[in-house]
């Protein structure tokens, strides 16, 4: 038995005019129109509810970029809610599924508006009675670390280096299938006590070096405070984007009274 502990938070940054970045995490989410959050907004949720959590950064001018944002969590969050079982008996279905219905939703809103450019990054943790899955789509990340290691264990969808500005994106929401196939880098991951996930926009990665964001995670801090340190370097290095930052640790979920004592028993009945 485990449970999550996760703590997220979303800044504009200390640049931009408007926030194109948005959230999933356990039901919670922002609207399209949105300045980001106050402060860093923490919970506990049992592993038995199959818990999942998504980072989006948006692209596209005129709105575009958080409209598209907003309609990819929008979408995970209805087809979540339809298909939690799907993610619970056959993880690797849920995934394709998921991220192909949100596409789909981003894709339909810029051909009924005309739009040419639009789209969104996709960084998504889920949580199984077994396992756990890290997906994602562009350039938004995803860490590992535990108290002996620290890696990043996301695939950057990007056409190698530019010295020109930010390289482009191989993979986003948001592609027209008839144009490319989406191919989300999946990673699936056994449960263990205290390993810690972070998910995150290039607000903070472009900000803070791989390293930074280590020395920043074996510290003995709380996820809240975490959450809160890494934000605060990232606004005093410039601050250039949005910032969508989640953390989340896997925890030992101590059995309450009526159901230890109800899984006691089916236990001693099947050895009996």
């Amino acid at each position: 038995m485990y449970q999550i502990e996760y703590a997220y938070t979303c800044h504009m940054g200390r640049v931009r005019a408007n926030n194109e970045d948005n959230l999933w995490c356990c039901g919670e989410s922002l609207p399209a129109d949105n300045q980001g959050m106050e402060g860093v907004h923490s919970q506990i949720v049992s592993g038995l509810k199959t818990p999942a959590m998504a980072v989006f950064d948006g692209m596209g001018g005129e709105s575009c970029g958080e409209m598209a944002a907003f309609l990819a969590s929008d979408e995970f969050g209805r087809y979540y809610r339809a298909n939690r079982r799907t993610l619970r008996d056959i993880p690797e279905l849920f995934i394709d599924g998921v991220c192909e219905s949100m596409n789909q939703a981003v894709c339909r809103y810029a051909a009924e508006n005309h739009i040419q450019s639009m789209g969104t990054t996709l960084a998504m943790t889920l949580f199984t009675p077994e396992s756990m899955f890290v997906c994602n789509l562009g350039d938004s990340r995803i860490y590992f670390s535990d108290e002996k290691s620290f890696r990043q264990v996301s695939t950057d969808h990007i056409l190698g280096k530019s010295g020109l500005g930010k390289a482009p994106l191989t993979q986003y929401l948001g592609v027209p299938e008839e144009q490319q196939k989406l191919e989300p880098a999946v990673l699936e991951i056994e449960h263990k006590e205290g390993n810690r996930y972070l998910m995150c926009s290039d607000g903070v990665t472009d900000m803070l070096s791989d390293g930074e964001i280590a020395d920043i995670l074996s510290r003995k801090n709380s996820l809240r405070e975490t959450v809160e340190l890494l934000l605060d370097r990232a606004l005093q290095k410039g601050g250039r984007d949005n910032a969508t930052i989640i953390l989340c640790e896997v925890q030992k979920q101590e059995l309450k009274g009526k159901f230890k004592a109800w899984l006691k028993s089916i236990k001693e009945k099947n050895e009996g």
